[in-house]
């Protein structure tokens, strides 16, 4: 079966989704580029759009793309507890028929404080996936022990693993591989460059130490493109990605 390659709208930037309308617009490119999926970003959506999800996952399904929801919130509070948002995250994933909803860690502090996901997540048609971000949250360490606790628990929490946020958080990105490979089932494909005191998305061609990465991950998991496409032809760029992760 050949891998899944999903398409991250963020990846053509946040000022061109706007400027073309708004995430759906790019649902033809991504299709026709040869994709799988596209994921969506619940911080590109206005008030409008987030009251048509519904429609926006229909025109996702008439592309025949498979929908994958990302909202920038974490699945712990400051306090340690579960956010209280999560079902409605969830629900609005249901909406756009998402195969999963996509969240960073955020402050996990204990197994206890996951007690409540397993009903919540027996009722959702959506899954759920923790992405190591750009925050302390998305630190090895504390990926490490919530792992560690979802395993015990059982739940059906699969890890995102981001490529290139490893080194906004001073972390080794194959450290990360090796420690959390067998938890993972997205990949977030994008190399990383320094560039003006802080480090930059790159494709992954950019260097080969990328390469080596993602050999260290799971190759039967979706792919998710969330290093930059730009260029006069959006089509074919994205399909030049999509091909090449395909196929790596």
């Amino acid at each position: 079966m050949a891998r899944k390659i999903i398409v991250v709208t963020a990846a053509y930037g946040n000022d061109r989704v706007a400027a073309l309308g708004g995430q759906q617009a790019l649902l033809p490119v991504i299709a026709t580029a040869g994709a799988d999926g596209v994921e969506i970003r619940r911080e590109l959506l206005d008030a409008q759009a987030l009251d048509a999800l519904p429609a926006l996952g229909e025109q996702i399904a008439e592309h025949r793309l498979q929908a994958y929801y990302s909202a920038p919130e974490a699945l712990f509070d400051p306090d340690g507890k579960l956010n209280p948002r999560l079902p409605a995250l969830l629900q609005e994933g249901h909406m756009l028929n998402a195969r999963w909803l996509k969240l960073s860690l955020g402050h996990f502090t204990h197994k206890a404080a996951l007690a409540p996901l397993q009903s919540i997540l027996a009722n959702s048609p959506v899954a759920l996936t923790i992405e190591n971000d750009q925050t302390a949250g998305g630190k090895l360490a504390p990926l490490q022990r919530f792992k560690a606790a979802v395993k015990v628990l059982n739940l059906p929490v699969a890890l995102t693993f981001d490529m290139g946020n490893w080194l906004w958080v001073d972390e080794s990105p194959e450290e990360a591989a090796r420690m959390l490979a067998p938890a993972v089932g997205y990949v977030h494909v994008k190399g990383a460059q320094p560039g003006h005191n802080r480090w930059r998305a790159v494709p992954p061609d950019s260097d080969p130490r990328w390469a080596a990465l993602l050999n260290q991950l799971p190759g039967d998991v979706p792919r998710g493109i969330e290093f930059p496409l730009e260029g006069r032809d959006l089509t074919a760029v994205t399909r030049h990605y999509v091909n090449l992760l395909r196929e790596d």
